[in-house]
């Protein structure tokens, strides 16, 4: 009998693979997708301490106000943004369109591009708005 798994080729993996702007695209869509359920549980979070009473609101918004809530939150605001720019995207595939190679690499790096300018906007106004 033959050893048939000495001669079977191994499967590729991440390490030979180049990785591509829209292959990171995918897996970063996934991420975001995966970091606003736990986003999530930080608006229920405030919801609730906003109807449970002022001193646990006070206190809520003072950790949201830290550099660890801030930076929580930042990353919520780009984890929001870049999901749904990449949700448009896949939106605009499935009416048909932006097949071609290069215009889909364009996208996912304008999909990048696009959440850090976004999210950093947000911020700024919300910065200006807030004085």
């Amino acid at each position: 009998m033959a050893n048939l798994t000495n001669n079977r080729p191994l499967s590729p993996h991440l390490q030979i693979y180049k990785p591509i702007p829209t292959m990171v695209m995918s897996i970063l869509h996934r991420i975001t997708g995966a970091a606003l359920y736990f986003g999530t549980i930080l608006v229920a979070w405030w919801l609730i301490a906003a109807s449970t009473g002022a001193a646990y609101f006070d206190w809520v918004s003072w950790f949201m106000g830290t550099i660890i809530g801030r930076l929580v939150l930042f990353g919520y605001t780009w984890a929001l943004l870049h999901h749904m720019l990449g949700g448009l995207r896949h939106l605009m595939w499935d009416a048909g369109y932006g097949f071609d190679k290069h215009f889909s690499t364009k996208l996912a790096k304008a999909n990048i591009i696009g959440s850090v300018v976004l999210t950093v906007l947000v911020w700024a106004i919300a910065y200006a708005v807030r004085s």
